[in-house]
């Protein structure tokens, strides 16, 4: 039965900074899980600092999406010290999770730094076997996201920060080796590229910084621009900003975009150059909207929102 999510849907309890989140079933557990960047919205920062040194974070729902639990962080480190891990991309195929996260080494106070795509895998959720980073078109590729277009062809797409920010993709059979097929969506620079299929369509959602961006195509290889959707403030509590970094699931027939807001950042602040952030302008807090179509475009009521993960019959 849908009925109206609480909002915001979550809020990280340690350091209020959740952010690029995912959202997967947990065949394990029977729980819905949120992996999410950590940020560190609350803690002392240098630069940029708050935004490195972040876990991945973990929430549950038991209840088909209406409450939300603090799980903790994942522990993903492979090499000494204290890293950076992003935007968790986590999908279910050939019989086990896989993850790509993005990876910055170190706690960089600037944004001077390089950053990759890393992999893993689990049986769980929970522990996670690293099975190494990819090799794609330059040394600073973040925001992974990857889609299976055809049975047994998967398809990445991600950030390139060398080549204009635009979205590269990249195709594998087998999850581990991955061919650069080269610039995909290049119209403007965006991060945060997101694919899922919906109403007979390919559909990417991007973050340009000005809502999000929609994105068509009937092959997931040909994208055609729309309107941006989460450009205008909602009315909701802690959704009166632009909407971020965002999923999308597919279930029961409904497309549901889970998007990360910051709650107090006018439109005039976050576009100022010289803007000096304090805690409240750091701290996110994740948000879920219902996406349609209508006449061929997709659309987004973030203020009127009927929501529900419960399953008609359980996945095996």
């Amino acid at each position: 039965m849908l009925f109206e999510p609480k909002a915001p849907l979550f809020r990280d309890p340690i350091y209020d900074g959740a952010a690029d989140p995912t959202i997967i079933w947990n065949r394990e557990e029977k729980t819905w899980w949120i992996l999410y960047t950590n940020r560190r919205a609350s803690a002392v920062s240098h630069g940029v600092s708050y935004v490195h040194g972040t876990k991945i974070g973990i929430a549950s729902s038991a209840d088909g999406g209406r409450s939300w639990l603090y799980r903790g962080t994942l522990e993903l480190e492979f090499e000494r010290g204290t890293n950076t891990f992003w935007a968790p991309e986590v999908i279910w195929a050939k019989g086990q999770y896989h993850m790509y996260v993005s990876y910055v080494q170190g706690i960089p106070q600037d944004w001077n730094c390089g950053r990759k795509i890393l992999h893993y895998t689990s049986n769980n959720l929970w522990d996670w076997r690293f099975e190494g980073p990819l090799a794609l078109s330059s040394d600073r590729v973040i925001d992974a996201c990857v889609f299976e277009v055809r049975p047994g062809e998967y398809k990445m797409w991600y950030k390139d920060e060398d080549h204009h920010s635009y979205s590269y993709a990249a195709v594998s059979h087998d999850l581990y080796h991955w061919e650069v097929l080269g610039p995909e969506v290049t119209d403007r620079d965006h991060e945060g590229p997101n694919v899922f299929r919906f109403a007979g369509s390919f559909w990417m959602i991007t973050d340009p910084w000005h809502g999000l961006g929609v994105y068509r195509s009937d092959d997931a290889e040909h994208w055609e621009p729309q309107e941006n959707i989460l450009r205008e403030p909602g009315t909701r509590p802690d959704d009166g900003t632009i909407g971020a970094h965002a999923d999308v699931l597919v279930h029961e027939g409904h497309a549901y975009i889970f998007y990360f807001t910051h709650p107090e950042v006018s439109e005039e602040q976050r576009t100022h150059e010289g803007f000096v952030q304090e805690y409240r302008h750091r701290r996110s807090s994740i948000q879920v909207a219902e996406l349609k179509v209508e006449n061929g475009h997709m659309v987004c009521d973030r203020n009127h929102v009927q929501f529900s993960l419960d399953w008609e019959h359980l996945p095996e």
